[in-house]
């Protein structure tokens, strides 16, 4: 951004949530300026295995029991429908990101994981969720491997490419008239005569209502500080296209899958026939190596095959796995916290934010704002996330 400009509303951070957020503000009518740092879908948003997801990581009678029963189902019943928003998206703007709604499986990597999913699938059946737990069998016959002990299988998730689905939200927002600016790293950000005014290092912006939308990326402004977060690596690796000769019993539905370990793993096949495994971690030596084994021991076939790509992304991970909306001032909130659900509830989340500042109620946001978050030993906790993935990659799946 060069020069002076002025907006309705101004958004710090192209990725999901601002980019839904500018798409819903400017087909308000309303003014829309989004400055980002980098590129659009930079960070998370663009790096991960692109599972779009019902939900949070925690099962739903866990949110209730940490936010309160009216609290807990209103988040739950927001981002239940998560997938549907995302769907519905890609549809109405012709997002081409390779969108498969076919559902996802989330498998047990123990006999203790099997049992974790029963009680999840009963508390998702009680809210009407249409999901089914799968058999050792069943789940073998949809993964192509035998070496989970079951699933639960949610057929309103699905998959995408994800910096696909944000650049083409980016490019949705801008054709609604919204301006978003690359390479425009917000270095200086104050509330001055009603207004929210930012300075970047060739322009100044100045706009009523703000939203701070940086998450695991966010570059620290001191007139509005956000509380530090623990960090979670997150890395991928990505086949070389395969086929249908090679990869045809891999996946053969579509479903995009993650397991219930603690250091978690997941799986994609894209639409060229590529197996993207992702898995908690920076990349490098020894994340790569267990990948590498991970593959050949979840699919023989595979034990040779070539890596064409691999990439890492950030996860913001708070205290208790819950997002939050955080009010920094007036007419103004910054969202962060998802925890590894960012695609669904950043674009629920990012769409509610934007209305309900343009509306000035928060009536329609799926968690209540609060006025303060602290998160104890954020830079410990990432070390520990980081020194435990490497700790296990460095013996797991070895036999």
């Amino acid at each position: 951004m060069q020069g002076e400009r002025s907006a309705d509303l101004a958004i710090i951070g192209g990725g999901v949530t601002g980019l839904a957020a500018a798409l819903a503000a400017a087909e308000e009518g309303a003014e829309v300026t989004l400055l980002e740092a980098e590129t659009i879908g930079h960070g998370g948003s663009g790096r991960n295995v692109g599972l779009v997801n019902a939900g949070l990581w925690m099962p739903p009678d866990e949110v209730c029991r940490t936010l309160g029963a009216e609290a807990g189902e209103r988040l739950n019943t927001a981002l239940a429908v998560a997938p549907g928003l995302v769907f519905d998206l890609i549809a109405r703007h012709a997002i081409a990101c390779e969108p498969v709604r076919a559902g996802t499986l989330h498998l047990a990597h123990a006999a203790s994981g099997l049992s974790d999913l029963g009680a999840r699938a009963a508390q998702l059946r009680a809210r009407g969720a249409p999901v089914a737990l799968l058999d050792a069998a069943e789940t073998a016959r949809r993964t192509g491997t035998t070496r989970f002990h079951g699933a639960l299988h949610d057929p309103r998730a699905g998959t995408i490419q994800p910096l696909a689905y944000a650049r083409g939200l980016a490019r949705a927002a801008e054709k609604a008239g919204a301006r978003l600016h690359e390479r425009s790293p917000v270095r200086a950000a104050e509330r001055a005569g009603g207004q929210w005014i930012l300075r970047s290092d060739g322009g100044k912006l100045r706009a009523r209502r703000l939203l701070v939308a940086t998450n695991a990326y966010h570059r620290p402004l001191a007139e509005t500080p956000l509380p530090g977060l623990p960090v979670v690596q997150f890395f991928q690796i990505a086949t070389a296209p395969l086929g249908d000769n090679r990869a045809g019993d891999i996946l053969p539905g579509g479903e995009g899958c993650w397991d219930t370990g603690t250091v978690m793993t997941s799986l994609r096949r894209d639409g060229t026939g590529r197996i993207i495994l992702g898995g908690m971690g920076s990349g490098g030596r020894i994340h790569a190596d267990w990948a590498r084994r991970k593959l050949a021991q979840l699919f023989p076939q595979l034990e040779r095959v070539p890596l064409d790509h691999a990439w890492a992304g950030r996860i913001a991970m708070t205290g208790d796995h819950l997002p939050r909306i955080h009010r920094i001032g007036p007419e103004a909130f910054a969202i962060y916290g998802y925890s590894g659900r960012g695609i669904g509830p950043g674009t629920v989340f990012g769409q509610a934010a934007a209305r309900a500042l343009l509306r000035g109620e928060d009536d329609g946001l799926p968690i209540a704002p609060v006025d303060a978050h602290h998160e104890r030993l954020a830079g410990l906790k990432t070390l520990v996330y980081e020194a435990g993935a490497r700790l296990i990659h460095l013996g797991a799946a070895r036999t």
